[in-house]
């Protein structure tokens, strides 16, 4: 960490996840559906989830599974129209952020819960540096002096390890790199010591090597300011040294939730095994990569039962006509009829994995 960050580690007193009980964050039974010409999407679908101090849950699945929807719900940054919340609770330190009015929606944006995006150089505004941009948000929302606001987002640049952090306060965003925009922007989440942090694909479009160092740094970040996190990716390679749990989505549901050593182990759902199929080894160079075949449903037109059975090897015919229920499997769910033949290693493929 750098030599300035110490006032920045030492986070205020804030009320916890055991003040009036229960946990830090929770997401509780929650619906979004998207309003278009083409019809309704219903991209999420019942989604529950919780967060503790300190601990870093992943949210992972496909693209258009539900993952980044979520997260812009808790934060209330939701498009609406065309998107509109229609059932469900999202409750922050006990209280439901979805009945809480706008200003004090925004005092608990950024101050209590803050996000990095996964864009960086879109997310940073280019006409102006990088130093007033971290600052700024400093001054409006804890009214500190221009110059205390500077110096503060130096501390935080050497907090994410921006070297010279002093002199790039006068850089634009196009004058860094992807890796070290990507810094500015966790610098930015960061500057109000929030309690939650929501990391939207936080690695899109950066070098393995830089993605590495990044997700190293969130770790560290997490560890040292006991920040909790919720890392939303579809890359299950870049969360197995952070995450404490992951909750894998598909067709906007949870259809898999386990501590991150189980659900590496045996997973419990076909969707997840074929995702960690997927996975590039270096024992199989040469060898043609595993896919899961097909592609995620039209959410305008889920299919009947199990959403996931047109692409399962699986496959039942009573996947074809009964929404699986969320199984609860000894500290961790999965909504398949046949998770437990699964884990047991019993359960039998009904058509044929793609040829290597």
């Amino acid at each position: 960490m750098g030599r300035h960050s110490q006032s920045i580690v030492e986070k205020e007193s804030s009320p916890g996840p055991d003040d009036g009980g229960g946990h830090l964050l929770e997401v509780d039974d929650l619906y979004v559906e998207f309003r278009t010409g083409e019809g309704v999407a219903k991209v999420i679908n019942g989604v529950s989830y919780h967060l503790d101090a300190g601990e870093t849950l992943a949210v992972l699945g496909e693209s258009g599974s539900g993952k980044s929807v979520t997260a812009q719900a808790i934060m209330g940054i939701l498009d609406s129209p065309p998107g509109f919340v229609t059932g469900g609770r999202i409750l922050y330190q006990g209280k439901d952020l979805l009945k809480v009015g706008e200003a004090e929606r925004r005092a608990v944006r950024g101050r209590e819960i803050s996000i990095i995006f996964q864009d960086a150089l879109s997310a940073l505004n280019p006409v102006f540096t990088v130093g007033w941009q971290i600052s700024e948000a400093l001054r409006k929302r804890e009214g500190l002096s221009k110059k205390d606001a500077l110096e503060r987002a130096v501390e935080l640049m050497e907090l994410v390890n921006i070297p010279a952090a002093r002199e790039r306060l006068k850089s634009y965003p196009h004058q860094f790199s992807g890796g070290m925009r990507q810094r500015v922007m966790i610098a930015m989440a960061l500057a109000q010591q929030p309690n939650v942090v929501i990391a939207d694909e936080p690695t899109t479009a950066l070098d393995v090597t830089v993605q590495a160092q990044i997700m190293d740094l969130l770790g560290e970040l997490r560890r040292e300011m006991n920040t909790a996190m919720i890392l939303i990716t579809h890359d299950l390679g870049v969360v197995a040294d952070v995450a404490d749990r992951i909750a894998v989505m598909y067709a906007g549901r949870i259809i898999e939730h386990a501590d991150v050593h189980a659900l590496y182990r045996s997973p419990a759902h076909p969707y997840t095994l074929g995702l960690l199929n997927s996975i590039p080894r270096l024992d199989d160079k040469g060898k043609t990569l595993r896919t899961i075949p097909g592609l995620p449903p039209n959410l305008t037109k889920i299919p009947s039962g199990c959403p996931f059975h047109p692409r399962c090897r699986f496959v039942r015919d009573v996947c074809r006509s009964e929404v699986p229920p969320s199984l609860d499997l000894g500290g961790r769910q999965s909504a398949c009829h046949f998770a437990r033949e699964l884990l047991a290693g019993e359960l039998e493929p009904t058509r044929k994995e793609p040829e290597l």
